[in-house]
């Protein structure tokens, strides 16, 4: 079995973050390992949120992965600090990983940080360099691209590529805050793709973009390439979306189950050269 591993948040509401990651995974047949770089809870005193982990616990994570299991692929989510995503950065290259994705999670569902300030130029100098593929939702490609507004396909497509400068080998783009069908752009330096989904009218998405770089993730450690990865991924997050899990209070979670059992059919893939 291909193992994948996931260097993010632990969520406690379960959708989004590690847990996320690790369901990803284990539904799409790789063996998931995990580093957590914070713990996401609200405290009901304190009201803090992001609770992150000492640097030295992080490094015995990734030591224990990579000297005892291996990692065919791995993820980054949310880092949060400047040390962090610098740790993460100067271990990368001791760790030959082929296949590297960087989700750059800078914001929640409903605008919450979680980036601290000051970290910014640590991810765009040290980190998305070294990754195969980044993917950025509109807000944090936004932000990336220093504040430029993207309202039409036409905006992302010119983001991947101004995204792709910064050094990864594919950008992609998910545009899932766009009026009409959900369209994200994919974009390798000479070769662009579109994927386009049918919109699903719910508040009920915690966990989608974890999910979907984690997806990508699997289907990399599993030798699909970049293209392929990223298009089973599409479809995953999609059935997933359409089958969400409600909660009561806060807006719920993807199934991730949805895709083993009922599959998606309703992607459309639009090549332009």
């Amino acid at each position: 079995m291909k193992k994948a591993c996931t260097i993010a948040g632990s969520a406690a509401r379960g959708g989004a973050g590690i847990q996320a990651d690790l369901k990803t995974f284990q539904e799409l047949g790789v063996y998931g390992t995990s580093t957590i770089t914070a713990f996401v809870a609200s405290h009901p005193e304190t009201k803090q949120g992001v609770y992150t982990q000492p640097l030295e616990i992080i490094e015995a994570q990734l030591h224990t992965i990579h000297s005892q299991i291996g990692i065919d692929a791995l993820k980054t989510g949310m880092l949060f600090t400047k040390d962090i995503i610098e740790l993460i950065a100067d271990w990368l290259p001791t760790a030959h990983v082929k296949n590297i994705v960087i989700d750059p999670v800078m914001f929640g569902k409903v605008g919450t940080a979680l980036m601290e300030e000051g970290a910014m130029s640590s991810l765009k100098d040290f980190l998305l360099p070294q990754a195969t593929i980044i993917t950025p939702n509109m807000p944090e490609a936004e932000y990336l691209l220093g504040g430029s507004q993207l309202t039409t396909v036409a905006d992302l497509q010119d983001a991947v590529r101004d995204l792709h400068k910064l050094g990864s080998q594919h950008v992609l783009v998910k545009g899932g805050r766009l009026e009409g069908p959900a369209i994200d752009v994919l974009y390798n330096g000479s070769k662009m793709l579109t994927l386009e989904a049918p919109r699903v009218d719910t508040v009920h998405t915690n966990g989608a973009g974890c999910s979907y770089s984690a997806a990508i993730t699997a289907g990399l450690a599993q030798e699909l390439s970049v293209e392929d990865a990223v298009i089973r991924a599409k479809k995953f997050v999609t059935a997933g979306i359409r089958r969400a899990i409600p909660f009561e209070t806060v807006a719920g979670a993807i199934d991730h189950r949805a895709f083993k059992e009922v599959g998606e059919n309703g992607v459309i893939i639009e090549k332009i050269e």
